[in-house]
């Protein structure tokens, strides 16, 4: 790999991090960045070094979320271990399911997401004060444990997005909550993703770990951000990021990789 494309990998990562840690969405940057920047390499490998690289960035924007806002502990921690049991199970899956049969899925999903959030002004910008029941901090885990969390295992884009809105329609938290809990389980979809792709040998860990530095700087910064702007800010950046995403997705159609 030469400089310039190396160079170009870590300020992607930068920038993919700190849109991580605000509304998820960062794979989408950095997954065709390293396709791009390594085009002999197979998807695996991108995939898996871009898992490298995401869960040093969503474990520093979770431990940033944490000091600073409250966290659902009773829900987070099970669905976080569920999720790394199911993303370990998708990354398996993504080893011969090529992902392009994901991007007309995640096209649908992020047009619906789209469309309520800007249908719906309210949403995500108040916190409900009731504690929500077990049945939907079941269906939550379902939802974010075993469902996404697999779809984040075998393609990933998205998958911080995915989160945040199943977060703030079922537990009735704000962006800014939801968003907090989402890092942490995403941190567990990374972390059974990741474990696949290594063993399988599907990880460029020096270029990895050099995204990952990035990844972190972006995240702590994205973070803070998020902290100190409030849900509105990150309900404006959501519509930003879903647009830009569904843009991308499209574009792989016109221009394939």
């Amino acid at each position: 790999m030469d400089w310039e494309s190396l160079i170009g990998l870590l300020v992607v990562a930068a920038a993919a991090g700190w849109i991580d840690a605000v509304v998820g969405g960062g794979g989408l940057i950095q997954i065709p960045a390293l396709m791009l920047a390594v085009p002999a390499a197979s998807p695996a490998i991108a995939l898996g070094t871009n898992k490298l690289a995401a869960i040093c960035g969503t474990t520093s924007a979770a431990i940033s979320y944490s000091r600073r806002t409250k966290l659902n502990w009773r829900w987070v921690a099970p669905t976080a271990a569920t999720a790394t049991v199911s993303a370990g199970l998708g990354a398996i899956a993504a080893l011969s399911i090529p992902g392009s049969y994901f991007r007309p899925v995640t096209m649908a999903l992020l047009l619906l997401v789209l469309g309520f959030v800007i249908l719906r002004p309210s949403f995500g910008l108040v916190t409900d004060t009731e504690e929500p029941d077990r049945r939907r901090m079941a269906i939550a885990t379902l939802l974010c444990g075993v469902v996404i969390g697999f779809y984040d295992g075998v393609f990933g884009p998205g998958t911080g997005t995915f989160l945040i809105i199943s977060m703030v329609a079922l537990l009735a938290t704000n962006f800014v909550e939801s968003s907090a809990m989402a890092k942490v389980v995403n941190a567990g979809t990374n972390l059974g993703a990741l474990t696949v792709f290594a063993v399988e040998g599907q990880v460029l860990w020096k270029v990895g770990l050099g995204m990952a530095v990035c990844n972190v700087i972006g995240a702590r910064l994205g973070a803070r951000t998020a902290l100190k702007r409030g849900a509105g800010f990150v309900r404006i950046v959501l519509v930003v990021v879903v647009v830009g995403m569904v843009l991308r997705l499209a574009s792989l159609y016109i221009w394939p990789q």
